[in-house]
């Protein structure tokens, strides 16, 4: 596989990803993807973006108890 930005090689290894939604910031240091060995560049399986989405869904519907409406 060949990354789309500078054709370098991709390999399977791991990745940081942060999201920061609604108020609340996600940070997880290491998900499983495919890295370019040339300029880092991270591409995540399906499974891997399904597990972050439902992550962050969870949060985001917790914070939703700790808000406080004016």
């Amino acid at each position: 596989m060949k990354c789309i930005y500078c054709q370098g090689e991709m390999k399977r290894g791991t990745t940081p990803f942060h999201v920061d939604r609604r108020g609340c910031h996600l940070t997880l240091d290491a998900v499983p993807a495919w890295v370019c060995e040339q300029c880092g560049e991270a591409y995540f399986e399906e499974k891997e973006v399904d597990a972050i989405q439902n992550l962050v869904e969870a949060i985001e519907q917790k914070n939703e108890v700790l808000s406080v409406t004016a």
